[in-house]
């Protein structure tokens, strides 16, 4: 008989698999649950985005693209991008068509890190960095940030873990737990420390275009910053195209040079239809998500209201589409206040030490879902903190 814990490599066996998925695998086998758990957007995929997917479906337009994806749409990236953020790229050598955003994230960290080397992790963040890392040989160094500061990360905290060891930095804002932003004010403390060393940013803007009080800030927009930053974006989130796998990853040629030796031996190239689909999203369909952003706005505000009169102290989020209530008024951790509001009253949330260890006595809920959906969740929460109290 084979024994495969012999056989499977020590650095995959060892990773925790993700804490997001517990309570919504237990919630699917329950009558009645109501999720607030993942991150996915209630909205269709936009009508322009669907149509050219099946003309290009028609006209037999399924086969392998350049392993960095179509050139055309490389170049609507890049208008895109300095439409946005007026940082410019070279569609030919600065940047990837990925699976997801997620496997931007993956190249970037892989084309980057060496065994020993030390990455810079702004936790509570989303649950795939430290993994990635590990599995590199890399060391993940958490840095935490705190409600009182907006869960924003601070000049001085990253001086305080910066090493010679320390290879990166990811920066994931607008931020998925927390909702917290980053402003030119925030970032230019840090692009300052970092001017002076060979750490590399990796800048996951998945969130870039849900942002409610003002524009996104892009640390690349920093003086000497592209240089030093890749830039992580991609289409499921702002143009709700989850399911389209669709991503991608912009930086200096020398590391998007090996970034794209790893995606040609992994992947071949992202979903051709999707690549079809995403031109026509970047260039016709600011209409349609400035609609979804400004229902994002409504939920949020609503949101945070109720969970504040509820006696769940919740922290405004200024971007991304969740919201972290602090938990710790209930005397319970966050996996005991989850798994007893799943079981006791039907709704699946996620625990906030999920995103990192500072994110104990927190719950992230999504706002991703119909405000008739999160006002019957929110009754049943109110119910089941009430029954905390007596």
């Amino acid at each position: 008989m084979m024994d495969y814990d012999k056989i499977i490599s020590e650095r995959c066996s060892g990773l925790k698999p993700s804490g997001i998925r517990k309570f919504f695998d237990i919630a699917a086998t329950m009558e009645g649950v109501i999720s607030l758990g993942v991150g996915e957007p209630d909205f269709h995929t936009p009508w322009e985005v669907r149509r050219s997917a099946i003309t290009a479906l028609e006209k037999g337009r399924t086969v392998y693209t350049a392993n960095s994806g179509l050139i055309e749409l490389r170049k609507t990236i890049c208008g895109y991008i300095k439409r946005k953020i007026n940082v410019e790229y070279d569609p030919q050598k600065q940047l990837i068509i990925t699976v997801g955003g997620s496997e931007g994230i993956d190249l970037g960290i892989r084309a980057l890190v060496n065994p020993g080397d030390e990455v810079l992790i702004v936790e509570p963040c989303f649950v795939c960095y430290a993994p990635i890392v590990e599995l590199t040989g890399g060391v993940p160094v958490s840095i935490e940030t705190k409600a009182e500061d907006g869960f924003k990360l601070t000049a001085e905290a990253v001086k305080s873990k910066l090493t010679d060891k320390t290879k990166l930095l990811i920066l994931p804002f607008p931020n998925n737990p927390t909702g917290a932003v980053m402003t030119r004010e925030d970032l230019e403390p840090i692009a300052e420390i970092l001017r002076g060393t060979n750490v590399i940013v990796l800048s996951d803007e998945i969130y870039s275009e849900l942002t409610y009080e003002g524009k996104h800030f892009s640390i690349t927009q920093l003086d000497g910053m592209q240089e030093r930053t890749l830039l992580v974006n991609g289409f499921s989130k702002a143009f709700a195209m989850t399911g389209w796998r669709l991503g991608y990853i912009a930086g200096p040629e020398p590391i998007v040079r090996q970034m794209l030796k790893i995606h040609q031996y992994a992947i071949m190239c992202a979903p051709t239809v999707s690549q079809y689909a995403a031109i026509t999203a970047m260039t016709s369909c600011d209409h349609e998500v400035e609609k979804m952003v400004n229902e994002y706005n409504i939920r949020r505000r609503w949101l945070v209201n109720a969970l504040n009169e509820i006696g769940l102290t919740c922290f405004d989020p200024k971007g991304a589409f969740y919201v972290f209530p602090s938990i710790k008024s209930t005397g319970l951790t966050s996996q005991e206040f989850c798994e007893q509001l799943l079981y006791k009253h039907n709704v699946a949330v996620v625990p906030g030490d999920a995103f990192g260890d500072c994110g104990e006595g927190y719950i992230r809920i999504s706002y991703a879902y119909s405000l008739k959906h999160l006002m019957e969740a929110v009754e049943r929460i109110s119910e089941f903190v009430q029954e905390l109290k007596q």
